[in-house]
């Protein structure tokens, strides 16, 4: 669940507004807002490509689907309406789209070094595209700011430790996540510009932590 929290973009998107100014900012924080069917992707692609492949073809897989779907959405012209639209819409085909999971998978510990690494993946992701930006241009600033590193390091490890079910089951929980992703990333190209670096990051968080609260609340009562 909290690996769709934006935990990566958000960290980019501030790092962006406090070098980039606004305008770069904004336009980065609604590719990033659409970018919500590409991380899907990626997760539905891994999700099916498990249940016969290793898991380095499972990766590429994925990775190849990420790929297609930000080549898709660097052909469209994107409003923070039009995108909005695309992330929520993806959001409600995406538990449609995944196999279903095991109901038993194997229960093997993940490694003690899992945290370790995905805190280097994330530091790392994070300097690289703001480091980055200039050369990449606010569009696909914003795609890579949601390159799916965790979705990478969780299936990875998991589907060494615990098999395809387990890897299945976590990458569709993480849809869930995805909402507060969404209220952060249209809280970003909605204020900022007006509202400043400060208050828009404040508030930007303050709905994320709202809505994946919210979401997770609701989806439990009908579960």
């Amino acid at each position: 669940w909290l690996a769709g929290f934006p935990s990566l973009t958000g960290p980019i998107l501030f790092f962006l507004a406090l070098e980039r100014g606004p305008a770069f900012t904004v336009q980065a924080s609604i590719v990033s807002l659409s970018a919500v069917f590409s991380a899907v992707a990626f997760g539905v692609a891994y999700a099916w490509a498990c249940r016969r492949f290793h898991w380095f073809w499972s990766w590429t897989c994925a990775v190849l689907a990420w790929t297609a779907a930000g080549l898709l959405l660097a052909l469209i012209p994107l409003s923070a309406l039009g995108a909005l639209a695309i992330a929520l819409l993806t959001l409600f085909i995406a538990p449609r789209a995944f196999p279903r999971a095991r109901a038993q998978w194997d229960g093997h510990a993940l490694p003690a070094h899992e945290l370790l690494l995905r805190m280097a993946a994330g530091a790392a992701m994070v300097l690289a595209v703001t480091a980055a930006a200039e050369a990449l241009g606010p569009a696909w600033t914003g795609l890579f700011a949601v390159f799916p590193v965790m979705s990478t390091v969780l299936a990875v490890f998991s589907h060494r430790a615990n098999g395809a079910g387990f890897v299945i089951a976590l990458l569709r929980a993480m849809i869930g996540g995805f909402y507060a992703f969404i209220a952060f990333c249209v809280t970003v190209s909605v204020l900022l510009e007006d509202r400043g670096i400060a208050v828009t990051f404040a508030v930007a968080v303050a709905a994320a932590v709202v809505v994946q609260g919210t979401a997770k609340a609701i989806m439990m009562r009908s579960a």
